[in-house]
């Protein structure tokens, strides 16, 4: 929300300035993960049921699927011996 930089502070990264309400924005480290989510969001996600987290989720394959079809061997077209080496 400020975009400026964070500096750990225990199991919490702190912004360096100061947020809406004139104090530093604290995030929380679970698990070596920070939440980066604001106090109101973070709430209103440990709120919501379980059924609730992926309620945008889609059928559509993923970022990593996408990637691991289109860099696979059979997705690559043979060189042709006319074609230089590389």
């Amino acid at each position: 929300m400020t975009r400026s930089s964070l500096r750990q502070d225990g199991e919490e990264l702190v912004s360096t300035v100061p947020g809406p309400d004139s104090h530093p924005l604290r995030y929380r480290i679970e698990d070596g993960i920070v939440l980066l989510l604001s106090p109101e969001q973070l709430s209103d996600a440990v709120a919501a049921g379980s059924d609730q987290h992926d309620a945008g989720a889609t059928d559509a394959p993923s970022d990593a699927t996408t990637f691991a079809a289109a860099t696979s061997p059979a997705a690559t077209p043979p060189m042709s011996s006319k074609e230089p080496r590389r």
